[in-house]
C-alpha cells in the first residue's frame, strides 16, 4: 500500500449527501477481485449516459477536475453496502483523500485499509473547502497527515482528528497483510517452537 504523508492537489466538489457505495461503483462492476481497473467506472451512472458517453455536467468529466485527487462531499459519504470495491475505484481513479462531515463506518474503515485518507470536518469547514474546490485548478488543497491539517488555497487551515493507529498505518503504507508481515519473525519462532514441542501435529 502506498504511503500517505502529504498531498497537495485539486479537489472535486460533490455537494451531495448520502453518496452510497452503489453510486461510487455500481453493482455490475463487482465481479472482479482485482483492485485495479475500476477507476473508469467510478460514479459510472453519473459520469456516463446510457450509450456510454460522458455527461459533460458531471464534475469529474469537466477539465478542471479530471485529475482531482481529493473529493469534498456531503455527510454520510460511503453509506449503503459494505463493498470494498468503492475505495478501490476511488483509488484507481486517483482519489487519495475524501473530506466530508461524516462517513459510513465500514466505508471509513475500508479507506484506511486501501491507502485513502477519509477526513471528518464540521459542516462549516467543509463548506469553506467546497467553495474553494469549486475554483478548480485555480485552487489546490493541501492535506498534511503528520500534522493533521487541511489547508485551503488561501492558507486557511483546519485541524482534523484521526485514530493514532490508523494514522500510523497510512503514514507507513501498512495494510492488514503488511501489519501481519511485521510480525513474521515472531510467527516463525512460534511455529518452530510449536513444531518442536508437538512434532506429531
Amino acid at each position: 500500500m502506498e504511503k500517505f504523508t502529504k498531498l497537495s492537489g485539486v479537489a472535486a466538489p460533490m455537494p451531495l449527501i448520502n453518496i452510497d457505495t452503489d453510486m461510487i461503483i455500481p453493482k455490475q462492476f463487482l465481479k472482479t477481485i482485482k483492485r485495479t481497473g475500476l477507476g473508469v467506472h467510478l460514479f459510472d451512472e453519473m459520469r456516463y449516459d446510457a450509450d456510454g458517453n460522458e455527461i459533460p455536467d458531471f464534475v469529474l468529466n469537466k477539465p478542471a477536475w479530471r485529475n482531482a485527487q481529493i473529493l469534498i462531499a456531503g455527510e454520510n459519504f460511503g453509506c449503503g453496502s459494505s463493498r470494498e470495491h468503492a475505495p478501490w475505484a476511488l483509488l484507481d481513479f486517483g482519489i487519495r483523500c475524501v473530506i466530508a462531515p461524516s462517513f459510513a463506518d465500514i466505508f471509513y474503515s475500508n479507506c484506511f485499509k486501501n491507502g485513502i485518507l477519509p477526513i471528518k470536518l464540521p459542516q462549516e469547514q467543509v463548506d469553506v473547502l467546497m467553495e474553494d474546490a469549486e475554483r478548480g485548478e485555480n485552487a489546490r488543497i493541501t492535506v498534511d497527515l503528520e500534522n493533521q491539517t487541511v489547508s485551503a488555497s488561501d492558507g486557511t487551515e483546519f485541524h482534523f482528528d484521526i485514530d493514532p493507529f490508523k494514522k500510523h498505518c497510512l503514514l507507513n503504507g501498512l495494510d492488514d497483510i503488511a501489519l501481519t508481515l511485521e510480525k513474521a519473525s515472531v510467527i516463525d519462532s512460534f511455529e518452530a517452537r510449536y513444531k518442536a514441542q508437538m512434532p506429531w501435529v
